[in-house]
């Protein structure tokens, strides 16, 4: 809206805090991989079954949390469901650092799981519908800029823990591990220093104001008026107000059933949102994320040495995403989400061919920070920002938890029958795999993704569904 002065500190404000969510996740969702060396020689892990049980229960508990969304965050709006996820971050952070079974373990991963599946459906949404439209595509990727960065926090702490556990030497055994520092408590202490920022963010979300959109759609039109006057001043919370009013029929403002979702009109959109959310799971990289190590490891390098690799790879996803920032509203979602899946499907079947012919080392790393740089500017901040922008508002919060249960079927079933798939395809047959995919994504890409880049959510609304 030209000439409106906006107030920028309060936006970046609210958005940073909901952001803090995406920290969280980033956090808990790769500790995991670099916690997997020492806590699977603890529970005396062998079978491929139970490591992929171990790296992926966390997921059950996201669908959980999507489906809690699905059920609750129309009813109940964006802060309250914020809030809860803030606290289950901080519990399970706690309870998985003090876990001495496997049982238990797995139990509160599961609760962490359900953060995950609140704050990674939420914190977006509740950006996108508090964001101008100048900035809502700038913002939404600053979610994906704190989950990357929280990303890191968990690969600088795994690799410094490492380091600082002398008893482990350049070739280990399970039976070393096992009996080492890091493999009795530096594992906990991966796990339990998120109980920090979690609780934190559970403290400031409560300070935080409703989604303005969610208000309105819930007949509170002055709250919504005046949260939004708050951000860009009178005039622009009047024709904010007007724009909504315009997509929200009398109708339309009662509560969201499952059946709506499949009018014919929606159910279009719905579909595509599900694909993006699959698709970019199914693109592989989180194998790279989940199951780094491993993967070094195969490329011939040391343990710590393999913590210090991740550690670069975090590094590489932070810069992507800041360049993602200051990019997409220039180039646009669609054409970098088509570059981004023609480039992933080329660097996996590079690095597939890699591990035929046996060349390992530096080449793998170098490879593997390609496509990582290449997916962290692309898929994995746009999928986000387009779902939180393409579904109407009066079933967005239904929707958007449709597609993030859909994501986390995607990344369950992914991560759980990554090691017995691995087993029986090997190394190369796997990236080979991931790099079709890929291919497939930029054909459904090319014909179906609509372009959303400058334009506010009732315009998209009007294009999509209309």
């Amino acid at each position: 809206m030209s000439g409106t002065k906006y107030n920028y500190t309060y936006i970046w404000l609210i958005s940073l805090v909901a952001a803090m969510g995406g920290f969280l996740f980033g956090y808990d969702w790769v500790v995991v991989g670099g916690a997997k060396p020492f806590y699977e020689p603890y529970f005396e892990i062998t079978s491929p079954s139970a490591k992929g049980w171990g790296t992926s229960s966390a997921l059950i508990g996201c669908v959980v949390g999507a489906l809690l969304c699905f059920v609750k965050s129309d009813a109940w709006g964006r802060k309250p469901l914020l809030i809860l996820s803030g606290f289950l971050f901080t519990l399970s952070a706690i309870g998985t650092g003090l876990a001495d079974d496997f049982f238990w373990y797995n139990t509160m991963r599961i609760l962490g799981g359900i953060a995950i599946g609140i704050a990674l459906n939420l914190s977006p949404m509740y950006i996108s519908e508090m964001a101008p439209p100048h900035l809502r595509g700038r913002l939404v990727s600053l979610n994906q800029l704190l989950i990357m960065i929280g990303v890191l926090s968990a690969q600088v702490m795994n690799w410094q823990i490492t380091l600082y556990d002398k008893q482990i030497p350049q070739i280990v055994t399970d039976e070393i591990i096992r009996q080492s520092w890091t493999g009795q408590n530096g594992w906990r202490w991966m796990f339990g220093v998120e109980a920090v920022p979690a609780f934190l963010f559970f403290l400031i979300m409560i300070f935080m104001p409703e989604s303005a959109r969610w208000l309105m759609k819930n007949g509170q039109p002055d709250k919504a008026e005046k949260i939004l006057a708050k951000i860009g001043g009178s005039d622009y919370a009047n024709a904010e107000i007007m724009a909504i009013q315009e997509t929200l029929s009398i109708d339309e403002v009662s509560q969201v059933h499952f059946r709506d979702l499949f009018e014919k009109k929606l159910f279009k959109v719905l579909l595509l949102g599900i694909f993006l959310a699959i698709f970019q799971q199914w693109c592989g990289m989180n194998v790279v994320f989940y199951y780094a190590a491993d993967i070094f490891q195969a490329a011939g390098y040391t343990l710590q040495q393999m913590m210090l690799n991740i550690v670069v790879i975090g590094t590489v996803m932070v810069i992507s995403v800041i360049v993602t920032m200051l990019i997409i509203e220039k180039i646009g979602r669609k054409k970098l989400m088509l570059i981004g899946s023609l480039s992933l499907s080329i660097g996996y079947g590079l690095i597939g061919s890699l591990f035929f012919f046996r060349i390992t080392g530096l080449p793998v790393v170098l490879l593997t920070l390609a496509n990582v740089a290449i997916y962290s500017i692309t898929l994995a901040p746009l999928v986000w920002v387009i779902l939180s922008e393409i579904f109407p508002n009066r079933i967005r919060g239904a929707a958007m938890s449709a597609a993030a249960m859909a994501l986390w079927v995607g990344n369950f079933s992914l991560t759980f029958s990554f090691p017995a798939i691995k087993e029986n395809l090997g190394w190369a047959n796997n990236f080979w795999l991931y790099g079709a995919i890929c291919a497939f994504g930029f054909i459904v890409l090319f014909f179906t993704l609509p372009e959303t880049k400058g334009k506010t959510l009732e315009q998209i609304e009007a294009a999509l569904v209309d």
